[in-house]
């Protein structure tokens, strides 16, 4: 017999409840994998934007209008990493006053908007406007999509699911550079209109998982500790059902039913007493993971173009071909070593990851510098690298997401987010951009050292500090604020 805990008695502002012990010990369903589709494809949309600004680079140098240098694009990169930093603040704020599901409509709205409008940039300064209105709608989903997916999933798949939807930003990474490949092919369209379209395909595809998103549920989570423990009941009931419809036997809840005080929204002054007095360790572990993967990433990917284009003399409209390699190793890294962080655990694959992907980086930035590789090696490089990176840096997001309490769980993400993104994200590719100028491969390697630097930084520090948080109930690695 299941536990069936009457949530819906009231005693005054004081709940009991079992329906986050009742989600976590479900099994994998249909349920399970509509959701993950619908929010995870989120990471799909950051890495198409992400490529197609970096494949496109070469176009928008001589696009009418605009005439590009190689430090616009990384402005550009940056100003789309800025709007993502704020978006991710002010929509993560909203996300727990407001709700997960509200603000995930939201922020896609916003994001198809502006990347549609990214198309019909007339000169640099519209397009960098768009481009930073863009990341907004990114960064806004981020916090929302995170959180959701997380208090949905089962507690002993949460690392595996967790890293898998962040590595499908490299399917979007494909997307970009396979829509590049074409549109940027003279004999099919080509010039000024082919960088366009290729804006128009995130466009298209935001407005399609809109649709898929209208069936979506609140998170039963977030209903409890807002006071409407009937809807987060309803919602379980109905998850339920249609498990057991699907033929699933749903095991015994266990554990005795959290006592959880319902509130209207959490004050920013408790907020921030939570993330740094009260989890301050955990706030370093978290700040120090996002930065060097934001770094790390921001740095080398946003100007990846840039590396083959001057150092290797490929033609722009070929770019694309180097990062259908690159993305296949960015999106197996996740996939494939996921379900080690819910086995081995968080604390050593994180810093074995992070580890392994600042020596790597440092064995192929000397080769780079030495010209030992050519354009063909250089490209396998980067696939090895970023195995591992692309593990690396899902498990950061996973980190702020899983480590912090329930009521500021999407504004934690925002603010680690902010603070990481801002300092290794903006300043990573606007370095980068500068060194790429000097044309030389030596002031290039430097920067390849820091990236390396700031990686293994982090995985000393994830070893010391990290949480293992492996198969616990989100309420288990992280009291909820408002539990009695």
């Amino acid at each position: 017999m299941e536990a069936q805990t009457d949530i819906g008695q009231q005693r005054g502002t004081l709940y009991e409840t079992d329906l986050p012990a009742r989600l976590d010990r479900l099994p994998w369903g249909r349920f399970h994998s509509l959701l993950v589709f619908a929010l995870g494809i989120t990471w799909l949309l950051d890495g198409l934007e992400v490529t197609l600004a970096g494949s496109v680079s070469g176009a928008l140098k001589s696009s009418p209008g605009l005439h590009m240098s190689n430090f616009d694009i990384g402005l550009a990169g940056g100003v789309y990493i800025a709007g993502a930093v704020l978006g991710a603040l002010f929509f993560g704020w909203l996300t727990d006053r407001l709700g997960r599901r509200k603000l995930f409509f939201i922020t896609l709205w916003l994001y198809v908007g502006a990347t549609a409008a990214t198309a019909f940039s007339f000169n640099l300064e519209s397009f960098l406007l768009f481009r930073f209105l863009t990341g907004m709608g990114i960064g806004g989903e981020y916090t929302a999509i995170n959180s959701t997916i997380q208090e949905f999933t089962p507690a002993r798949f949460r690392g595996w699911v967790d890293l898998t939807i962040n590595g499908t930003f490299w399917l979007g990474a494909a997307l970009g550079a396979g829509g590049a490949i074409v549109l940027l092919d003279p004999q099919v369209v080509g010039g000024d209109l082919g960088w366009r379209l290729c804006f128009g395909i995130g466009a298209a595809l935001g407005l399609l998982i809109l649709i898929m998103r209208l069936w979506l549920p609140e998170s039963p989570r977030w209903l409890l500790i807002h006071g409407q423990p009937d809807e987060a009941r309803r919602i379980v009931e109905d998850i339920e059902t249609r498990l057991r419809e699907q033929g699933h036997d749903l095991p015994a809840v266990t554990g005795e039913p959290l006592r959880l005080h319902a509130r209207s929204h959490t004050p920013l002054s408790e907020v921030f007493h939570t993330l740094f007095v009260s989890f301050r360790r955990r706030a370093l572990v978290g700040m120090t993971l996002l930065t060097a993967q934001a770094f790390f990433y921001n740095a080398i990917f946003f100007t990846y173009a840039l590396v083959l284009t001057d150092f290797y003399q490929v033609p722009a409209e070929h770019v694309g071909w180097y990062v259908l390699p690159l993305a296949l190793g960015n999106f197996c890294g996740p996939l494939l070593l996921g379900r080690l962080f819910d086995v081995i655990g968080r604390r050593i694959m994180i810093s074995l990851t992070y580890a392994i992907s600042a020596v790597l980086l440092s064995i192929s930035g000397y080769c780079f510098e030495q010209g030992w590789f050519d354009v063909t090696q250089q490209a396998i490089a980067w696939m090895v690298i970023f195995f591992f990176a692309s593990a690396a840096a899902s498990s950061a997001y996973l980190t702020v997401a899983e480590t912090f309490p329930l009521e500021i769980r999407a504004l934690a993400i925002a603010v680690f987010y902010a603070f990481g993104t801002g300092l290794g994200g903006i300043i990573g590719p606007l370095l980068f951009g500068e060194l790429i100028q000097s044309q030389q491969r030596s002031s290039l390697f430097v920067g390849y050292l820091i990236g390396a630097f700031l990686m293994m930084s982090a995985a000393v520090v994830q070893a010391i500090w990290g949480v293992a948080a492996e198969r616990q109930s989100l309420e288990q690695v992280a009291r909820p604020l408002s539990q009695a």
